[in-house]
């Protein structure tokens, strides 16, 4: 649209056409700052949102440890064919509303049953948020360990046979808005089912390790 200037002290008729033109721009101006406050509104709701899902929005879940790095290899100390220690670890950046930890450790290189299943290695729930981690081999007072692949109540550490690859393990670790009430006879999908719709937030550890000839 093509507005031209007026002095609206000598304005006459053959001005009233830039006159609405002026009119229309400054309503606009009033929809364009409504459709500003809307738009920010949006990112407003959006950030909430996404904030109570433990969204991308906030800072990730950090699991470390100084046992190994991360993707690294796993040491004999912690590895079932060697001394067999549970490793330490420090969680931090949980969402505010953390009430627990669970611990999943497998072995993503082997399937069984001819199903997506793997090698479940340890399970540990109820790990209260105010501990901030795990000590190296042991736990906090009320956490509870499932059973492994060998229905035992305990860490079972790497235990790849040797061959030609390295075999990935993997430390997942969940904060829960709740603490669950299991049994410790629970097997890792009934500890998946218990806590659906209580994870705010996931991270994951990862070592690799090959037994020796």
């Amino acid at each position: 649209m093509l507005v031209l200037e007026v002095d609206e002290h000598t304005a006459t008729e053959s001005a009233l056409p830039t006159s609405i033109a002026i009119k229309e721009i400054d309503m606009s101006k009033r929809w364009l700052r409504l459709a500003v406050i809307l738009a920010a509104a949006g990112s407003l709701w959006a950030g909430e949102a996404a904030a109570q899902r433990g969204g991308f929005r906030l800072a990730p879940l950090l699991m470390e440890t100084d046992a190994f790095e991360d993707g690294g290899i796993i040491p004999l100390k912690y590895a079932g064919r060697g001394d067999n220690v549970q490793p330490g670890f420090t969680f931090s950046n949980a969402p505010d509303n953390t009430v627990s930890y669970v611990i999943i450790f497998h072995d993503l290189d082997v399937a069984l049953g001819g199903g997506t299943d793997d090698v479940l290695h340890w399970i540990v729930w109820n790990i209260p948020a105010s501990a901030g981690g795990i000590p190296e081999g042991g736990l906090p007072d009320g956490a509870v360990q499932g059973r492994n692949i060998r229905r035992q109540n305990a860490y079972a550490g790497p235990g790849a046979p040797a061959g030609p690859r390295l075999h990935h393990y993997v430390f997942e670790l969940y904060a829960l808005s709740e603490m669950l009430d299991l049994p410790d006879t629970s097997s890792r999908a009934e500890l998946l089912e218990a806590m659906a719709g209580k994870t705010v937030a996931k991270a994951a550890y990862v070592g690799r390790f090959v037994g020796e000839n």
